[in-house]
């Protein structure tokens, strides 16, 4: 175990410039995050994907599949048919991160309701002061 003022490896998020810090960077997109948890189940086309991915912009699908495969998360596979197909698979570092996104997708979904709650009562909270 290690203190937040020092890692094991040298690096350290908190510095601007620490290569770290440009993967959390990477890592706090929302669609970083929901492909790599989408790809955990196994290869999907970019057409899945889409579909799995509610809200998604073909354009940022495709980059943020990009920036998967460039820092070595997301394996893409074409195969050489007309129409070409292309299929998408984690890698083995990509797993090893979905194994921890996983963990904070389930805690997301266990405590949705009560980061609703909060909110409704700070909404609520917010509301009486503007009316006093």
């Amino acid at each position: 175990m290690y203190s937040d003022d020092s890692s094991p490896c040298g690096y350290d998020v908190f510095r601007r410039t620490c290569p770290s810090h440009t993967v959390l960077e990477m890592l706090a997109s929302k669609w970083v995050y929901l492909v790599v948890c989408a790809l955990r189940r196994g290869r999907m086309r970019n057409g899945e994907l889409a579909r799995k991915l509610e809200g998604i912009t073909p354009k940022m699908l495709t980059q943020t599949l990009r920036v998967l495969e460039r820092d070595g998360l997301v394996r893409r596979e074409i195969f050489p048919v007309i129409p070409p197909r292309v299929e998408y698979e984690l890698t083995e570092l990509g797993q090893n991160l979905a194994g921890l996104l996983d963990q904070i997708r389930s805690w997301s979904e266990r405590h949705a309701p009560d980061i609703k709650d909060a909110r409704t009562k700070a909404e609520q909270e917010a509301d009486l002061v503007a009316q006093a």
